[in-house]
């Protein structure tokens, strides 16, 4: 086997190796030489080359968030590390494993003008679990005295024993740091930064290791909950009449079915569910947004709850925020092994498990149901909405609104579905999907610029099928996401085009103005298919009912290449069709 020939990349890659971190996103430089020929010589690794360190970055948080389990990307010195701070936020909102391992310049050569250079350390500070700052290898004795970390050594008779534990000095230091960064993401689920010099010549190759660093194991801590604390959670469950859970961002199968059913019995709790949950039952509130949007403020202080409990990720429904800061739950417990936000104003108990393992010592403790008529009063309130949604459906036009609803009917069962952000993961919440397709968004900073990259990251790390909705400006603006030859065949993305940014249609302001189309809603005329016939996709369209039903009839069938549908929408339209939505079902 080849290896790089600098000790610091030896170490750095068998660590990764020790740790079975087995995805490398690289992004093709010079300073990263090193370690790209660690990772891309040794066949544990399955290795990815990725010109934009943006899409690279999003397209490793693709696969960790499906594999739930650390994935590395590796850039060189300069500017490019910062292309990856959108994805370091993303992961480190969403507790996602993700491994930056960037490469630096020495010491000396920073804040000189040297090119490609910038003050790389601790750059992710706000935003990261833990910053590794590695330092430089001594190439032999006789580069001691310019080295960055060491004193000028006078006595030359001293000087090679000098240099013999100086290296050793460094080794150990690099190796501890490395450990406990990529322990950090390993246990505590979430981006880390190991920064790393390297001195010149960068592409040399050895035939055997120089280093064998040593491997400190994770040390998961079991958690645990005081019996006080139950104790008096249960008593504070066992009086509330009106009981309210709200949940989040989610992975798939994390709550056990049992738990669900044992809380459905329960007529004094009202369960709402995002898209993003991945938790279904039918006595559960799915369509947040359309349950509390018309309701009166009499109606919205009849729902405000006792207690509060909130698991799973952040909140898409601006409406269910809006109604519970004003109408404040008297207790807001938040379950969740590693951090709660008060996101209500009204947090009193972070109980620091796993959801499932609360439930497990929580729920076969609650000793009766009360008697309520919470849930009954809001299931009516459901069934009327659910009516009036349908019967809004067979009197609108073609817009937005029925594309939503004939794109989500149509993904095949047991698909995995990416959406983007905005309008994208608005709309997918107003419509019921099959419980088979597991549902993700990057919810932890909510932006539109990495969607696509993530979108292919997951299906790349599933067999299953990946379909992916997105609007027309996030499409645009991570195009660069297609430049990517791992793109796999039975990968689909649904760009819903409106002409540019529709969201803001439907907030406050002054529409149809030239200061609005232009620095609001950002008015185009681009499509995708040209980018498709680039990047080898095929594409179809569509732009009214008839043809849309008729572009879905084949679009999920298997084809030697990915598949992109664009369906344009009247952007003139789509928000009049929303509002009026609200006011119908009312």
């Amino acid at each position: 086997m080849k290896y790089p020939k600098i000790p610091l990349a030896q170490t750095v890659v068998q660590l990764c190796k020790a740790k079975n971190i087995k995805h490398i996103v690289i992004s093709p430089g010079s300073r990263n030489a090193p370690l790209t020929i660690g990772f891309t010589h040794d066949e544990f690794f399955t290795c990815y080359s990725i010109v934009d360190e943006r899409a690279a970055a999003f397209f490793a948080l693709g696969i960790a968030q499906q594999l739930q389990e650390p994935t590395a990307i590796v850039c060189t010195s300069g500017s490019a590390v910062l292309n990856y701070y959108p994805a370091v936020a993303e992961a480190f909102y969403s507790n996602i494993p993700l491994v930056v391992l960037s490469a630096d310049r020495p010491k000396h050569l920073v804040g000189i003008g040297d090119g490609q250079t910038i003050n790389q350390k601790n750059v992710f500070e706000n935003h990261i679990l833990y910053s590794a700052n590695l330092k430089l290898d001594l190439k032999d004795e006789h580069n001691i005295p310019e080295h960055e970390d060491i004193p000028i050594i006078k006595n030359l008779e001293n000087k090679f024993e000098r240099f013999l534990g100086l290296q050793k000095d460094i080794q150990q230091y690099n190796e501890e740091e490395i450990n406990v960064a990529l322990n950090s993401a390993i246990t505590k689920k979430g981006p880390v930064h190991i920064n790393i010099p390297f001195d010149e010549p960068l592409y040399d190759i050895v035939d055997t290791l120089s280093v064998t660093p040593k491997v400190i194991e994770p040390v998961l801590k079991p958690a645990k909950v005081e019996d006080y604390v139950v104790q008096s959670c249960l008593e504070d469950w066992n009086n509330a009449t009106k009981k309210m859970i709200l949940v989040g961002v989610n992975y798939p199968d994390e709550t056990d079915e049992q738990w669900l059913e044992e809380i459905s019995k329960d007529d004094s709790i009202v369960v709402f569910t995002e898209t993003t949950s991945n938790l279904h039952h039918k006595s559960f509130f799915s369509r947040i947004d359309q349950i509390i949007a018309p309701l009166n403020d009499e109606e919205l202080k009849k729902l405000q709850p006792d207690i509060l409990v909130t698991f799973g990720g952040l909140i898409v429904s601006k409406k269910i925020k809006q109604f519970l800061r004003k109408y404040k739950p008297k207790q807001h417990w938040h379950i969740d092994a590693k951090m709660a936000n008060d996101t209500f104003f009204s947090l009193n108990n972070h109980i620091k498990l796993q959801p499932n393992v609360f439930f497990n010592i929580f729920l076969p403790k609650v000793k009766h149901y009360v008697k309520s008529d919470y849930l009954p009063l809001l299931t009516a309130v459901k069934k009327h909405r659910l009516k009036k949604h349908k019967d809004y459906l067979a009197e609108i036009p073609f817009s937005d609104f029925t594309v939503f609803q004939k794109v989500l009917k149509s993904i095949p069962k047991h698909s995995i579905l990416q959406v983007s952000n905005s309008s994208a993961i608005r709309y997918t919440q107003l419509f019921n999907i099959n419980k088979s397709i597991k549902v993700f968004c990057n919810r932890g900073t909510s932006g539109i610029d990495g969607s696509t990259s993530t979108a292919i990251g997951c299906a790349v790390a599933n067999s299953q099928p990946t379909v992916f909705i997105t609007g027309d400006l996030s499409f645009f603006y991570d195009s660069n996401a297609l430049w990517n030859n791992y793109i796999p065949n039975n990968f689909r993305i649904i760009v819903v085009n409106n002409a540019g940014g529709g969201i803001f249609r439907i907030l406050p302001g002054h529409k149809n103005t030239e200061n609005f189309n232009t620095y609001f809603e950002t008015n185009h005329n681009l499509n995708a298919e040209h980018l498709c016939k680039m990047y080898g996709f095929t594409y179809s369209s569509a732009s009214d009912d008839n043809s849309l039903v008729e572009a879905l009839n084949n679009f999920y069938s298997e084809e030697n290449q990915p598949k992109l549908l664009e369906i344009f929408t009247p952007k003139q339209l789509n928000d009049e069709v929303l509002l009026n939505y609200f006011k119908y079902i009312s």
